[in-house]
Protein backbone atom coordinates (compact mmCIF):
# COMPACT_ATOMS: atom_id res chain seq x y z
CA UNK A 1 0.00 0.00 0.00
CA UNK A 2 1.45 3.68 -1.04
CA UNK A 3 1.50 6.13 1.23
CA UNK A 4 0.16 9.49 1.38
CA UNK A 5 3.57 11.48 1.02
CA UNK A 6 4.47 8.70 -2.20
CA UNK A 7 1.11 8.95 -3.44
CA UNK A 8 2.06 12.97 -3.55
CA UNK A 9 5.08 13.10 -5.26
CA UNK A 10 4.08 10.86 -7.61
CA UNK A 11 1.30 13.35 -8.21
CA UNK A 12 3.71 15.97 -8.38
CA UNK A 13 5.87 14.20 -10.67
CA UNK A 14 2.66 14.09 -13.22
CA UNK A 15 1.80 17.83 -12.61
CA UNK A 16 5.45 18.81 -13.11
CA UNK A 17 5.96 16.79 -16.46
CA UNK A 18 2.63 17.99 -18.07
CA UNK A 19 3.80 21.50 -17.17
CA UNK A 20 6.59 21.02 -18.69
CA UNK A 21 8.84 22.13 -15.58
CA UNK A 22 12.10 20.44 -16.40
CA UNK A 23 13.88 21.18 -12.68
CA UNK A 24 11.12 20.23 -10.88
CA UNK A 25 10.63 16.66 -12.83
CA UNK A 26 14.14 16.27 -12.20
CA UNK A 27 14.05 16.77 -8.67
CA UNK A 28 10.90 14.79 -8.03
CA UNK A 29 12.42 11.45 -10.30
CA UNK A 30 15.80 12.11 -8.04
CA UNK A 31 13.49 11.78 -4.79
CA UNK A 32 11.23 8.83 -6.53
CA UNK A 33 14.55 7.33 -6.79
CA UNK A 34 16.05 7.71 -3.93
CA UNK A 35 12.65 6.27 -2.28
CA UNK A 36 13.00 2.92 -4.39
CA UNK A 37 16.30 2.38 -3.53
CA UNK A 38 15.94 2.72 0.00
CA UNK A 39 12.72 0.14 -0.69
CA UNK A 40 15.15 -2.38 -2.04
CA UNK A 41 18.21 -2.09 -0.17
CA UNK A 42 15.54 -2.57 3.08
CA UNK A 43 13.64 -5.03 1.62
CA UNK A 44 10.58 -3.08 2.58
CA UNK A 45 8.33 -0.62 1.67
CA UNK A 46 8.49 3.00 3.25
CA UNK A 47 5.86 5.03 5.00
CA UNK A 48 5.64 8.21 5.31
CA UNK A 49 8.47 8.14 8.27
CA UNK A 50 10.81 6.53 6.16
CA UNK A 51 9.96 9.00 2.67
CA UNK A 52 10.64 12.29 5.24
CA UNK A 53 13.92 10.49 6.02
CA UNK A 54 15.06 10.34 2.36
CA UNK A 55 13.69 13.75 1.74
CA UNK A 56 15.85 15.19 4.54
CA UNK A 57 18.55 13.43 3.97
CA UNK A 58 18.59 14.27 0.23
CA UNK A 59 17.70 18.03 1.69
CA UNK A 60 20.91 17.93 3.91
CA UNK A 61 23.37 16.76 1.22
CA UNK A 62 21.93 19.78 -0.62
CA UNK A 63 22.71 21.99 1.33
CA UNK A 64 26.28 20.62 1.89
CA UNK A 65 26.56 20.75 -1.83
CA UNK A 66 25.84 24.31 -2.31
CA UNK A 67 28.11 25.16 0.67
CA UNK A 68 30.91 23.50 -1.25
CA UNK A 69 29.78 25.11 -4.34
CA UNK A 70 29.94 28.68 -2.81
CA UNK A 71 32.92 28.03 -1.11
CA UNK A 72 34.58 26.77 -4.39
CA UNK A 73 33.65 30.10 -6.30
CA UNK A 74 30.54 28.21 -8.34
CA UNK A 75 27.67 30.21 -6.95
CA UNK A 76 25.65 29.59 -10.21
CA UNK A 77 25.79 26.06 -9.10
CA UNK A 78 25.34 26.78 -5.32
CA UNK A 79 21.93 28.55 -6.63
CA UNK A 80 20.82 25.44 -8.44
CA UNK A 81 21.19 23.21 -5.32
CA UNK A 82 19.69 25.47 -2.72
CA UNK A 83 16.65 25.43 -5.69
CA UNK A 84 16.52 22.22 -5.36
CA UNK A 85 16.72 21.98 -1.95
CA UNK A 86 13.58 24.41 -2.21
CA UNK A 87 11.48 21.91 -4.02
CA UNK A 88 12.36 19.09 -1.40
CA UNK A 89 11.18 21.39 1.62
CA UNK A 90 7.68 21.32 0.24
CA UNK A 91 7.41 17.85 1.10
CA UNK A 92 8.84 18.35 4.87
CA UNK A 93 5.49 19.25 7.69
CA UNK A 94 5.75 22.68 9.02
CA UNK A 95 8.56 23.82 11.53
CA UNK A 96 7.36 23.75 14.89
CA UNK A 97 8.18 26.83 16.67
CA UNK A 98 11.14 26.93 19.78
CA UNK A 99 7.91 27.17 22.11
CA UNK A 100 6.42 23.90 20.06
CA UNK A 101 9.72 22.46 20.67
CA UNK A 102 10.88 23.28 23.88
CA UNK A 103 7.40 22.27 25.04
CA UNK A 104 7.63 18.89 23.19
CA UNK A 105 11.02 18.22 24.82
CA UNK A 106 10.17 18.56 28.13
CA UNK A 107 7.17 16.24 27.72
CA UNK A 108 9.44 14.07 25.92
CA UNK A 109 12.27 14.03 28.61
CA UNK A 110 9.02 13.05 31.21
CA UNK A 111 7.71 10.42 29.61
CA UNK A 112 11.14 8.74 28.80
CA UNK A 113 12.48 9.38 32.48
CA UNK A 114 15.23 10.54 31.35
CA UNK A 115 17.61 12.58 33.86
CA UNK A 116 21.19 12.90 32.70
CA UNK A 117 23.09 13.47 29.48
CA UNK A 118 23.20 9.41 29.47
CA UNK A 119 19.73 9.78 28.80
CA UNK A 120 19.83 12.07 26.05
CA UNK A 121 19.89 9.39 22.81
CA UNK A 122 16.25 7.81 24.54
CA UNK A 123 14.78 11.71 24.36
CA UNK A 124 16.42 12.17 20.56
CA UNK A 125 14.75 8.85 19.29
CA UNK A 126 11.39 9.91 20.40
CA UNK A 127 11.84 13.39 19.09
CA UNK A 128 12.70 11.81 15.63
CA UNK A 129 9.37 9.49 16.23
CA UNK A 130 6.67 11.91 17.09
CA UNK A 131 7.96 15.14 15.12
CA UNK A 132 9.97 13.90 11.79
CA UNK A 133 10.19 16.54 9.34
CA UNK A 134 9.33 19.01 11.42
CA UNK A 135 12.48 20.04 13.74
CA UNK A 136 15.71 20.60 12.74
CA UNK A 137 17.37 17.34 14.30
CA UNK A 138 20.70 19.68 15.75
CA UNK A 139 19.08 22.31 17.39
CA UNK A 140 16.72 19.94 18.92
CA UNK A 141 19.85 18.18 20.30
CA UNK A 142 21.12 20.94 21.41
CA UNK A 143 17.99 22.22 23.47
CA UNK A 144 17.77 18.24 25.15
CA UNK A 145 21.51 18.34 25.84
CA UNK A 146 20.46 22.37 27.67
CA UNK A 147 17.76 20.84 29.54
CA UNK A 148 19.29 17.58 30.31
CA UNK A 149 22.76 19.01 31.18
CA UNK A 150 21.42 21.27 33.89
Amino acid sequence: MATLLKEQITADMKSALRAGEKDRLAVIRMLKAQIQRRELDDRTELDDTGVLQVIEKLIKQGKDSAEQFANGGRPELADKELAEVGILQAYLPARLSATELDALIDTLIAATGATSLRDMGKVMAAIREQAQGSVDMGDAGARVKAKLGS
